[in-house]
C-alpha cells in the first residue's frame, strides 16, 4: 500500500493501466491458475487476495474530473472507501467463506468482485486520506489480520474443509507475520516524512 502501488506510476498512463488490470483478471480467471492459487490457504489469501485488488487498483487509474468529483463527494478524506476495505476484508478471511469460495463459483465470482472493489477503494482513498485516517484503517486492519492469524495457528481443528490442519496453521503464521510487517513499514514511512518534513522546515524559512 505504498504510494507507488496505490497511486500508480507516472510510467503508465490510465489506459495501459486499465489493459494491465484486464489481462491480470484474465489470467486470474484461468481454472489452472485459480485451482492453483486456492490450492493451499496461504497462496489463496496472501497470493491471490493481493494480486486480485492488484487488478482493482489499476482498473482505478485516473479518470476524467468529473467522475473523480462524483467519487470525492461520497470519499471524503478516504474515509468510506477505507471502511468499505476493512468490512469486505473481514469478511473474506471467514473460514466458512474461504471454504464457500472454493467449491461455489457464484462466491468465488462474489469474492473476486469484493476484492477488485477493495483494489479500487484502496487507491482512491489512501492518498486522500492522510496519516490520521490511514493510522485508523491500519489500527482496526491489523490487529484483526494478527487475532485471525492466531486463530489459525492455535486451533486443535480445522476452520476450513477444503484445506488441511497444517497448512491453515501455516497461513495463521504468515498472516500474522504479514499483518505486524505492514504495520511496522507503515510507521517507518510516517516516521521518515515527519523527519524529512522538520528537517526542511529550517530551509524554507
Amino acid at each position: 500500500m505504498s504510494g507507488g502501488v496505490v497511486g500508480g506510476h507516472r510510467g503508465f498512463g490510465a489506459g495501459a493501466q486499465r489493459a494491465i488490470a484486464l489481462g491480470l483478471m484474465a489470467a486470474l480467471a484461468t481454472p489452472w491458475l485459480r485451482e492453483a492459487l486456492e490450492a493451499t490457504m496461504t497462496r489463496h489469501m496472501l497470493m491471490q487476495f493481493p494480486l486480485v485488488m492488484l487488478a482493482g487498483a489499476l482498473l482505478a487509474a485516473p479518470a476524467d474530473g468529473r467522475l473523480r468529483a462524483r467519487i470525492a463527494r461520497w470519499n471524503a478524506h478516504g474515509i468510506a472507501g477505507l471502511v468499505f476495505c476493512a468490512v469486505a476484508l473481514a469478511v473474506l478471511m471467514i473460514p466458512r467463506v474461504l471454504d464457500l469460495a472454493v467449491r461455489d463459483a457464484w462466491v468465488e465470482c462474489a469474492k473476486g468482485g469484493a476484492l477488485v472493489a477493495c483494489g479500487a477503494a484502496l487507491r482512491l482513498s489512501w492518498r486522500t486520506a492522510g496519516a490520521i485516517v490511514q493510522g485508523f484503517f491500519l489500527g482496526n486492519v491489523v490487529p484483526m489480520s494478527i487475532a485471525i492469524g492466531q486463530l489459525y495457528v492455535d486451533s486443535p481443528l480445522r476452520l476450513c474443509n477444503a484445506y488441511q490442519l497444517d497448512d491453515q496453521q501455516r497461513l495463521g503464521a504468515w498472516l500474522t507475520g504479514s499483518a505486524a510487517t505492514l504495520g511496522v513499514l507503515w510507521l517507518l514511512g510516517i516516521s521518515w516524512r515527519m523527519i524529512r518534513s522538520d528537517s526542511d522546515a529550517p530551509a524554507q524559512r
